[in-house]
């Protein structure tokens, strides 16, 4: 592989910020100083530094995203801004893909990843991967409504969604969501058939990854090992 094109995959920068590094001589392949973009290397095997950083090789790439409103979970689409479009140059790499979706109106967060394993563990109802919602609703929310999405919501079309845990606080028309699946429109319609309206949605959590504090509306950074692994703990 080139190594301006390993640098890029492994989030270094982008092509032009990576070409430049190894042209200032900032780049070093088994202790040796390369100075041209196209050099060859082998990424499992070769050993490579970035301005004295070791870049270790991640065969698969990992992106948490605060996704914002206004875009919608796909790879392309012709008149929609996609969450893939809106990624900055320096993570974008073939075959990305978001790792479950969020409606267009939908917040909050989303796994971008091109590891089609990994989101199938994710997305799987056979892999219990909870999860976790904060819902505004247009009205409160009763200890009626509390046991029936502990019993499982079942839709008018007859579909039966496992159980779920609602909570609120003080404020009734807040509430938060545990699930372990994701049918379509799975936590709108759940309310819906309690006589709700759900005005906003944010996913706070995926298994045991939070949503990372840091990461405004729109932003989003590659993921680290342990966090990776934290999902399915």
């Amino acid at each position: 592989m080139r190594i301006d094109k390993f640098l890029v995959s492994q989030g270094v920068g982008t092509r032009r910020e990576v070409q430049q590094l190894v042209k200032n001589g900032s780049v070093k392949v088994n202790d040796i100083a390369v100075k041209k973009p196209n050099a060859k290397v082998i990424p499992e095997k070769d050993v490579i530094f970035v301005n004295g950083k070791k870049i270790s090789y991640m065969k698969n790439i990992y992106i948490v995203m605060n996704k914002p409103a206004g875009v919608i979970s796909a790879t392309e689409d012709k008149s929609e801004r996609t969450v893939i479009d809106i990624l900055p140059d320096n993570l974008k790499r073939k075959d990305l893909f978001p790792a479950g979706r969020l409606d267009k109106d939908t917040t909050g967060l989303l796994i971008i990843t091109d590891d089609g394993d990994f989101a199938h563990r994710i997305l799987s109802p056979k892999k219990h991967v909870n999860k976790r919602y904060l819902a505004v609703l247009s009205g409160d929310v009763t200890d009626e409504m509390i046991v029936n999405f502990k019993n499982g919501i079942k839709f008018n079309d007859g579909t039966l969604c496992k159980p779920a845990k609602l909570t609120v606080q003080d404020n009734r028309s807040i509430a938060e969501v545990v699930i372990s699946e994701g049918k379509f429109h799975q936590v709108k319609k759940m309310f819906i058939t309690q006589g709700l309206e759900v005005l906003k949605l944010k996913r706070l959590q995926i298994g045991g990854f939070v949503l990372p504090s840091e990461l405004c509306e729109g932003d989003c950074r590659l993921m680290s090992e342990d966090e990776i692994v934290g999902i399915f703990s």
